[in-house]
């Protein structure tokens, strides 16, 4: 079997429920990250990285979400509210800084318009972790993992008003 992200609260291509939308920027949602599970990573992992994207942003260069890095290989889940303060990460992860400035899961929360594509990635490394830390950029980790992957395995979730 392929390597696989999948999810108990979110769906590919539906719409991201409001559990998971930020709230601020006009909007009122949960800000509750989702819970996420993998499944047949490629042989030799030794970490993950786990990602939430905006390509959709108007910034020119995206929007990084959520950022959890150094997940034990031994770990294939994260569970409903561990970005949100409301459940652990396992040992030895960590949440880098997203786009609003904090270290934590930050929602949807896209300007008026046409929706957004959210791009939820888990990605498997050959190494045990990366340097980083709460303070590094999304693109810093990016960077990282570009450097270290096996492999990668996403899904897409919508939102927009």
């Amino acid at each position: 079997m392929a390597f696989r992200l999948y999810s108990d609260d979110l769906k590919d291509g539906a719409v991201l429920p409001q559990a998971q939308v930020f709230n601020s920027f006009g909007h009122s949602g949960g800000n509750l990250s989702p819970q996420l599970s993998w499944a047949e990573p490629p042989a030799g992992t030794q970490s993950f990285v786990v990602t939430l994207y905006d390509p959709d942003a108007p910034t020119g260069s995206g929007w990084w979400h959520w950022v959890v890095a150094n997940i034990p290989a031994s770990c294939t889940s994260l569970p409903r509210g561990s970005g949100s303060g409301q459940r652990g990460l396992p040992a030895g992860a960590l949440q880098a800084r997203n786009d609003y400035g904090t270290s934590n899961y930050g929602g949807a929360a896209p300007p008026p318009g046409a929706p957004h594509r959210y791009i939820f990635t888990v990605h498997a490394l050959k190494v045990p972790h990366i340097d980083v830390n709460a303070g590094s950029s999304g693109a810093m980790v990016g960077f990282m993992v570009t450097m270290n992957t096996l492999g990668s395995a996403s899904f897409t979730t919508r939102y927009g008003v």
